[in-house]
């Protein structure tokens, strides 16, 4: 498995923006075969930032999304409203509660 965690900031004020065309994106991904769980969360502290966990198939797998159409259009839209993304760590998930069925 392939997995990714990081931070996404919006730029001031435009979050909740951001926050909406991640949720639908997130959507897309639902009936995408290699993706095993894609969290998108807040922190109550930050006004700014998007925290994102990724869980893939393998890491072509999460290449390949970011091949689909849908997604590159999602990307388009979204990077006007991104300040920066920091904190990305790439993980190797090995199982847990929602993964246990992937193994």
């Amino acid at each position: 498995m392939y997995g990714l965690f990081g931070k996404m900031t919006a730029q001031s004020g435009k979050r909740d923006e951001l926050l909406d065309i991640m949720l639908k994106s997130a959507e897309g991904l639902r009936d995408f075969e290699g993706c095993y769980l894609y969290v998108i969360s807040i922190a109550p502290d930050d006004p700014d930032g998007i925290w994102i966990f990724e869980t893939w198939r393998d890491q072509e797998a999460h290449r390949g999304s970011l091949a689909l159409e849908a997604i590159q259009a999602v990307i388009a839209v979204a990077r006007p409203l991104i300040a920066s993304m920091t904190d990305r760590v790439e993980l190797t998930p090995l199982g847990g509660k929602g993964l246990e069925s992937y193994q």
